[in-house]
């Protein structure tokens, strides 16, 4: 996928409602180095190199492969409308697949350098028979431990204990789904918030203690059960200005004054900065932070999942492969250095495994009108930094490219400059720089300023 994207996206599309397409060129080879400066970046492809069982050189790779699927997805997503049915990488992180349930788009998918796979359902179809097993959740049987919609094989799974399997099919029919567009699936999943968790920064609220997920503009976001709205937190100190558990699993915390938001996440040891809230797909690497376990990583699995808990079903959620304990709740998910969610719950531990949820970030920040705090953009009000979350900056020390300032692995913000190769360029997207978008050649991403 790394050279049909790189190539297929050479020129920008335009169109009414599209979004701008990013010229790219060939990216650095897996045995680039990164700059010696980066040590949060080589400490953080370690990790994944540790729970993929790759070299950090293959990490960093995938890093770059998974941020082009993510521009070529949302792009094919605007322009192929009601026909889109979903996406997803292979196991490797390389190969974008886009379905559609229009045969004549394969040539816009192509043209991507995605693989087209055309299917019968639309993601607005699979969508809306999921809403309906939603809407009847109260009613799920005890042995269904969630639901979600499966894009790779375009249908809806329904997972069931043992002995629940005739449950579970008989609650899905009455729930108004054809028999068609479901399937039942064995699961071994006994899910359960993870209140007494940390990931990221850990605050307390009564006596429970849970995580910091993202720093929003006044505060941060966290998982919904871990505290209802008007709860008083401390370490950073404020109160739970929105809540909402069950249903959904996100809350937000406006801080008091002298707590200033950071776009930082809790790596053990050190930080790892956020850059954005660019949604991965489906397969796609990300990584989880929290006191309790560390940092650590896995694959997108599935979106728009539902899961019952004792207190409840939660609709919305992404369900992942990566570990989590207790003491790990409400923290952060990243893909690279784009914001995916806070946790909110799962089954399994990190010496045998588990499936693990997030509540998507990007609905957190819909529905409370918040803006994520991201790298670039610091606020400017005083900060009172935790102890467990050192304050140094990130980016590259390695010396600048011969006549000029850009350099790789650097957050440029929006208005930010730098010269290269004799001209001076102004950015127009906020973006993480890869080897090969040197300004002149992404005009999407730089202008002559």
């Amino acid at each position: 996928m790394n050279r049909k994207i790189l190539a297929a996206t050479a020129a920008a599309i335009t169109g009414a409602g599209l979004l701008t397409a990013i010229a790219l060129t060939p990216s650095a080879s897996a045995g680039q180095q990164a700059s010696s400066g980066d040590q949060a970046q080589s400490e953080m492809l370690a990790a994944m190199a540790r729970d993929f069982k790759i070299s950090p050189d293959q990490a960093k790779a995938r890093i770059a492969s998974e941020q082009r699927a993510a521009i070529a997805d949302n792009t094919l997503k605007k322009q192929l409308g009601t026909s889109y049915a979903g996406s997803w990488l292979d196991s490797s992180g390389t190969t974008l697949t886009v379905a559609v349930t229009d045969a004549a788009q394969a040539d816009l998918v192509r043209a991507a350098g995605a693989t087209p796979k055309t299917v019968a359902r639309s993601a607005a179809d699979l969508d809306a028979a999921k809403l309906r097993l939603d809407a009847k959740s109260t009613k799920a049987p005890k042995t269904v431990p969630g639901w979600y919609t499966d894009v790779v094989t375009n249908s809806i799974v329904v997972l069931a204990n043992a002995g629940g399997e005739a449950a579970a099919k008989s609650w899905a029919a009455d729930s108004g789904v054809p028999s068609n567009l479901f399937r039942i699936e064995a699961s071994t999943e006994q899910p359960r918030p993870l209140i007494d968790i940390i990931g990221g920064n850990a605050y307390t609220f009564g006596s429970g203690r849970c995580s910091i997920g993202f720093a929003v503009e006044g505060g941060f976001v966290t998982a919904g059960h871990c505290g209802t709205t008007g709860t008083r937190t401390s370490n950073p100190s404020g109160s739970v200005a929105g809540s909402s558990f069950p249903g959904n699993d996100y809350a937000w915390v406006r801080a008091d004054a002298g707590n200033t938001p950071r776009a930082l996440v809790n790596r053990y040891p050190g930080t790892v900065p956020v850059a954005g809230s660019t949604e991965a797909a489906v397969n796609s690497s990300v990584c989880r932070s929290g006191s309790t376990t560390g940092w650590r990583c896995g694959t997108i699995l599935q979106k728009n999942t539902s899961v019952t808990y004792p207190e409840g079903t939660i609709t919305g959620l992404t369900r992942t492969n990566a570990c989590a304990e207790p003491g790990d709740s409400g923290g952060s998910w990243l893909t690279g250095d784009q914001a995916q969610g806070v946790t909110s719950g799962g089954s399994g531990n990190c010496t045998s495994g588990g499936t693990i949820y997030f509540q998507p970030v990007t609905e957190i920040l819909s529905v409370y009108n918040l803006r994520l705090t991201v790298s670039g953009n610091q606020p400017t009000t005083t900060t009172r930094p935790t102890t467990t979350t050192p304050t140094t900056t990130t980016g590259p020390t390695t010396s600048n490219p011969p006549g000029g300032t850009w350099a790789p692995y650097t957050y440029y913000g929006s208005g930010a400059t730098a010269s290269y190769g004799g001209s001076n360029y102004r950015v127009i997207q906020p973006h993480t720089s890869m080897p090969g978008w040197e300004p002149p050649n992404v005009p999407a991403l730089w202008e002559l300023a």
